[in-house]
């Protein structure tokens, strides 16, 4: 089993959850957290016993972003090359979240700020505290919106134009605001964030692994492509899933009369 350290990790019925905690800081990130969870996210793509993950936060906040102490100060003291290493590790966790092909549901138990609202908009689904927040806030601090792929990503979810008011504005966007745009999935009463969270990754974890990792990459990849070069990928994606155990138990399941148990091959 993953055993990281900066943050906690467990997993039980086939669901990985991820809790930042550092609560005191509302789960401000690091160096260490940042690398932690990038090289988790790379890891879980090899552990079988896990079908789905539920990112989470500590305490009253989700995740607050960059640390001022432990990261903002000692930006100033790097070298373009050293802050370039940098900015390439926390966009390289975006990247490991994508490629990650299980589903990911961020539990928003609170402020997702900076950094901790790319995350957030980096996982399949977000399930989001009535009472939380999620703020695009580089601007606010002198920096692009355009970070960790917040430019790329936030455009398929919200649109190009509301996109470019959030990440222009740097305001937050309460949960209620978040659910009307569809950048939020859900949004429940503060006690229920993690049950609820839990539930959708639990029903993913029950579905045809293969399959969820395959709508998953087409869902990434197809952004780029012309429609003809979209219709040509799903094609080759359908024959290959059609190949799969997980197609040939559905369909037994459903001569059967019975629901189906997926493996994920």
């Amino acid at each position: 089993m993953l055993a990281p350290k900066s943050f906690r990790y467990s997993v039980d019925g086939g669901v990985a959850i991820l809790t930042l905690d550092r609560p005191d800081t509302l789960n401000s990130l690091t160096f260490e957290v940042y690398a932690e969870l990038r090289d988790t996210f790379v890891a879980l793509e090899q552990e079988r016993e896990v079908k789905a993950v539920v990112l989470t936060g500590a305490g009253r906040g989700f995740c607050s972003g960059g640390s001022v102490h432990d990261i903002i100060g000692p930006l100033f003291e790097m070298d373009g090359p050293a802050r370039l290493r940098f900015t390439r590790m926390t966009g390289a966790l975006i990247g490991a979240i994508r490629a990650l092909r299980k589903p990911v549901v961020a539990a928003v138990n609170g402020i997702a700020a900076g950094a901790g609202a790319v995350i957030a908009l980096a996982c399949d689904l977000r399930v989001m505290s009535e009472r939380a927040k999620i703020a695009f806030l580089f601007v606010k601090v002198g920096l692009a919106g355009a970070d960790m792929g917040a430019a790329w990503l936030l455009p398929q979810v919200v649109g190009l134009g509301r996109a470019t008011e959030i990440l222009m504005l740097g305001e937050p966007i309460l949960a209620a605001d978040a659910l009307a745009i569809g950048l939020a999935n859900r949004v429940v009463a503060p006690e229920r964030v993690l049950d609820e969270a839990r539930a959708l990754a639990d029903r993913l974890a029950r579905g045809p692994g293969f399959a969820l990792g395959m709508t998953k990459e087409m869902l990434s990849r197809e952004p780029t492509l012309s429609l003809e070069a979209a219709l040509e990928a799903e094609a080759q994606a359908q024959q290959i899933c059609m190949a799969t155990d997980d197609f040939r138990e559905a369909y037994q399941a459903f001569v059967a009369k019975r629901e189906p148990k997926f493996e994920g091959r």
